[in-house]
């Protein structure tokens, strides 16, 4: 039987759940009943399940290190900043590394088998970012993070309007995607560069508004540089020299 290739356990689990079921009508060798009927008879003598699920995973405690990286079997596996010297438990299963800290799940990582690898999760070093903005060239848990264009395209525009303030804004709206999914960010930054809103809080207004399905109302004076349009209440004279002027 050929070894089989997924993208993760769960895919796994899945596709062999897929496989029995189709095998329930099947009969082997001599036997009268189905694979299915059997099945009946054998889940009379299994014993009940355990209140509380087992864990399939490897426990081991670990100290946050001064780089936010915590080591398990020759890898280190990134944490958020906040946690730098910190002790936590770190769980090793056989596809993911799970990081806790008290009782709080801090970090999650999908599991390498290299040695001396450097997993990194590029949102737990934006707080550290944001002060020290120069870095974000430079950072190496941002190398490689591939994200939607339209985080490119914000990001120039902030820089050529607003200078270093703009870069330290652009990290402002990564930050969003710590509460947020991609897809709504993203989109609320396409819908920035539409209105011509090029900020964080526009950002993050636009977000909020997705999220609670509601209009937009963006408050344009953080944005000087935007045209105004200036609208006037319509009398009903205006309408009257209309038709009085109105001819053939």
């Amino acid at each position: 039987m050929p070894v089989p290739h997924v993208e993760s356990l769960d895919a796994l689990n899945d596709d062999l759940a897929a496989q029995c079921h189709r095998r329930l009508d099947d009969r082997r060798r001599r036997h009268v009943e189905t694979i299915g009927e059997r099945l009946i008879r054998d889940r009379d003598a299994f014993l009940t399940l355990p209140l509380v699920p087992y864990e399939p995973c490897e426990r081991r405690p670990g100290r946050v290190s001064s780089l936010s990286l915590v080591r398990y079997r020759s890898n280190d596996y990134s944490v958020p900043v906040a946690y730098g010297h910190r002790e936590v438990l770190i769980r090793g299963y056989v596809d993911q590394v799970v990081i806790g800290c008290g009782s709080e799940v801090i970090a999650r990582h999908r599991r390498s088998y290299e040695r001396e690898d450097l997993v990194f999760d590029p949102l737990h070093y934006l707080p550290l970012i944001e002060k020290k903005v120069g870095a974000l060239d430079q950072a190496a848990p941002l190398a490689g993070w591939e994200l939607p264009e339209a985080f490119a395209t914000l990001r120039r525009l902030m820089e050529a309007r607003l200078g270093k303030a703009g870069k330290r804004e652009y990290v402002q709206v990564l930050r969003l995607l710590e509460t947020f999914p991609l897809a709504e960010v993203e989109a609320a930054s396409r819908d920035a560069l539409k209105l011509g809103a090029i900020g964080f809080d526009a950002v993050k207004h636009l977000v909020l508004c997705r999220i609670e399905r509601r209009p937009p109302r963006l408050d344009l004076d953080p944005y000087p540089y935007l045209p105004r349009a200036r609208v006037a209440t319509t009398s009903a004279g205006s309408y009257m020299s209309l038709l009085s002027g109105a001819g053939p």
